[in-house]
C-alpha cells in the first residue's frame, strides 16, 4: 500500500487506542515490579506532539534527525514523530566511543539529536565537530512508574550519571517539547519512495555505511513477515492471535532488527512491547521473562546462549515455556544454542536471515512445518532469492553449490548514502530486476532452504583450500565446555604471505580443557586443512552490541600480539 510506516501506528490508535503498546518494568527492594504503561492511543498523540516539535525547531522534509537512544518509550515516540514530520531517522547505539558517534552524526547530516540524558555530556563535547544545531534531551525516569521514578531520582539518577543540572543554550527537555505542542499535528505529505531511515550496518568487516530505507521499503517488510506468519490470524500457534502476543523488547531498536522486526512489526500487530533497555544485563533480563511471560523473542545467537547458560534456566528454576515464537537473526545460530534452549521448555527456535539493506527480514524458517537446523529457510513472499557464482557473479549455481546470495523484492534500500560507488556494487541489475548482493556465500538445497555459510570478507585460504570460520566455529560450539568461539585466519607467523586459522575460546565457569582436546574434538568432524592449530583462552570475545563478534578486532589481538613478539625477539 502506499502509505508511510508511521501510518501502522495511526492506525493501530483508530482501531484500539486504549490497548497497551509499551510496557516499562521496573523491580524494587521491598516493592516488588512495578510497571508504567502506554497505550496506543497515548503513544500516537505523543508521537503528533513531538513531531510538531521537531518541525517548530526547523526540521524540513528529508532532514536527518540522530535517535541516540536504548529501548525505552521515548525511542519509538521519536522514531513514529520523526516520520510524520517527513524527517530521516538515523538511529545510533548509545555506546558509541566519541569518535565513532560524530562519524555517524557528521555521515547522516543530522542537525537534531534526540539523547537519553548520560550521553548528552559526549554529544555537547563532539557537538562542534559536527552540524548539530539543537539536542533533545529526556531522561530514563520519564515513563518509569511514580514509585520506581521516586527511587530511581533518590538511588541511581545521580549515581549512574543521569542527572543533567542544565541544558545548554538552543537545546531542549523532551518533555517541555511534547507539553509544547501537546494536541497539534503537523500536515507533513509522506510518499512511499521518501526516504524513512538512514540503517547503519554493523562494520563487522569494515566502515559502517547507511542503507537507505523508503517507507515502502518499511512498510513491505512489515507486512512481509506478517504474512509469514499468518497462521497466527487463525490462533494456530497456542491459540494465541497477533493482539495477544507480548513481545520481549530486548532486541536493540537502534539495529534494523528491533527497528522492524520489534517495533514495527509489532505495532502493525497491535502486539504489546515489554522494554529491556540493557539486554546485557542477563539476570534482569532472566527476571523479566519470569515475571511477564512473553511469547515472542527476537533475539541473536549470542543472546540466547546467555539465556540458556544462566544459573536459572540451567537449573530449571526458569522454563522458557512461554514463547510460542522465538527467532533468532543477524548472526549464524549455532545448533548446541537452538538445542539447548529448546530443552528449556520454548516451543521451536527458527532461524532467519536479513540484513539493514533488506529493510530487515529477508529468509525464515516457518512457523509450522519443517524447521531445518542450520538452514536460514526460505525467502519471505515476494522475496527472489539466487546463488551465483563467486567467478563472475551472473550465472546461477545449482542446488547444493556454494555462492553468493543475491536478492530482489520490494524491501531492498534505495542505496548507501553518500557512496555510489558501493552502491552500485551491491545493487546490480540482472534480467529487469535490482539484484541486492549481499556478500555472504551460502548455497540452496532441493527444498528450497537457504543456507548462510560465511561472510566473502571472512573465507579463509589454508593450504590452497577454502575455509569458512563460521563452519568451525560450529563444530567448537557443541563442546560441553565452550562458552562461545571465535574462529578467524590470521597471518601464517612462519610462513610469509600464507594465512593459518586460529581460536578464541570462551569456556563455560569451572571448565577446562587443553589445545590437543580441542584440536581432537575438531578432527573428528572436520577436514584435516579446517582445524585449527592455534587457540588463544579469553574472557570475552569482541562484539557488536548485537552480537556479532568481530572477528577483525581477533585477528588484530594476533597481528598485535605477533608483532610484539617479534620486537621482543629483536631484542
Amino acid at each position: 500500500p502506499a502509505v508511510g510506516a508511521h501510518q501502522f501506528l495511526e492506525k493501530a490508535a483508530v482501531e484500539a487506542p486504549d490497548r497497551i503498546a509499551l510496557i516499562t518494568p521496573a523491580k524494587l527492594p521491598l516493592l516488588g515490579w512495578q510497571q508504567q504503561t502506554i497505550t496506543y492511543g497515548q503513544l500516537n498523540q505523543l508521537s503528533d506532539a513531538l513531531a510538531s516539535g521537531l518541525v517548530a525547531l526547523g526540521l524540513k522534509k528529508g532532514d536527518r534527525v540522530a535517535l541516540v537512544l536504548p529501548n525505552c518509550v521515548q525511542m519509538a515516540i521519536s522514531f513514529f514523530a520523526v516520520l510524520k514530520a517527513g524527517g530521516v531517522v538515523a538511529a545510533a547505539n548509545p555506546t558509541y566511543p566519541p569518535p565513532r558517534m560524530q562519524f555517524q552524526i557528521n555521515d547522516c547530516d543530522a542537525e537534531l539529536v534526540i539523547t537519553l540524558s548520560p550521553f548528552y555530556t559526549m554529544l555537547k563535547q563532539i557537538q562542534g565537530k559536527t552540524k548539530v544545531r539543537h539536542i533533545i534531551v529526556t531522561n530514563i525516569k520519564e515513563y518509569l512508574s511514580p514509585a520506581a521514578a521516586f527511587l530511581f531520582t533518590l538511588a541511581k539518577e545521580k549515581k549512574e550519571g543521569h542527572r543533567v543540572e542544565e541544558l545548554k543554550p538552543g537545546d531542549e527537555w523532551f518533555q517541555d517539547a511534547l507539553k509544547r505542542h501537546a494536541g497539534n499535528k503537523v500536515n507533513v505529505k509522506v510518499n512511499p519512495s521518501d526516504i524513512a531511515a538512514f540503517q547503519y550496518t554493523g562494520g563487522t568487516t569494515g566502515v559502517s555505511k547507511g542503507a537507505m530505507l523508503s517507507h515502502r521499503a518499511m512498510v513491505a517488510n512489515v507486512l512481509q513477515i506478517q504474512a509469514w506468519s499468518n497462521s497466527l490470524e487463525k490462533g494456530a500457534i497456542g491459540g494465541i492471535t497477533r493482539a495477544d502476543m507480548l513481545y520481549l523488547g530486548a532486541i536493540p531498536m537502534f539495529h534494523v532488527y528491533g527497528l522492524i522486526v520489534l517495533l514495527c512489526q509489532a505495532i502493525a500487530s497491535g502486539s504489546k512491547i515489554v522494554l529491556v533497555p540493557n539486554p546485557r544485563d542477563i539476570d534482569n533480563l532472566i527476571a523479566t521473562i519470569h515475571q511477564f511471560r512473553p511469547n515472542v523473542f527476537l533475539g541473536v545467537p549470542a543472546l540466547y546462549n546467555a539465556v540458556v547458560n544462566h544459573a536459572k534456566v540451567k537449573s530449571g528454576e526458569l522454563r522458557l515455556d512461554s514463547f510460542v515464537i522465538s527467532s533468532s537473526g543477524a548472526a549464524p545460530l549455532p545448533p548446541a544454542t537452538k538445542r539447548e534452549y529448546e530443552q528449556a521448555g520454548a516451543r521451536r527456535l527458527n532461524e532467519a536471515y536479513g540484513m539493514s539493506e533488506t529493510s530487515a527480514a529477508a529468509t525464515s524458517n516457518p512457523l509450522l512445518g519443517n524447521n531445518k537446523p542450520g538452514a536460514v529457510g526460505m525467502p519471505l513472499p515476494d522475496m527472489d532469492i539466487r546463488v551465483v557464482s563467486l567467478d563472475d557473479g551472473v550465472t546461477d549455481v545449482p542446488p547444493g553449490d556454494l555462492g553468493e546470495i543475491v536478492m530482489a523484492g520490494p524491501n531492498l534500500m534505495s542505496g548507501y548514502h553518500g557512496l555510489p560507488t558501493e552502491t552500485a556494487n551491491a545493487l546490480r541489475e540482472q534480467g529487469g530486476k535490482v539484484w541486492m548482493f549481499s556478500g555472504d556465500i551460502g548455497y540452496m538445497d532441493a527444498d528450497g532452504y537457504f543456507y548462510i555459510v560465511d561472510r566473502k570478507k571472512d573465507m579463509a585460504l589454508i593450504g590452497g583450500f577454502n575455509v569458512y570460520p563460521n563452519n568451525v566455529e560450529k563444530v567448537l560450539k557443541e563442546h560441553p565446555a565452550i562458552l562461545e568461539v571465535g574462529v578467524a585466519a590470521i597471518p601464517h607467523p612462519e610462513r610469509i604471505g600464507e594465512e593459518a586459522l586460529k581460536a578464541w575460546v570462551v569456556l563455560k565457569p569451572g571448565t577446562t580443557i587443553t589445545e590437543q582436546e580441542l584440536v581432537k574434538h575438531c578432527e573428528a568432524s572436520l577436514a584435516g586443512y579446517e582445524v585449527p592449530r592455534r587457540f588463544s583462552f579469553i574472557k570475552e570475545l569482541p562484539k557488536t552490541l548485537v552480537g556479532k563478534t568481530l572477528r577483525r578486532e581477533l585477528i588484530q589481538m594476533e597481528v598485535s600480539d605477533q608483532q610484539a613478539q617479534s620486537e621482543d625477539g629483536k631484542k
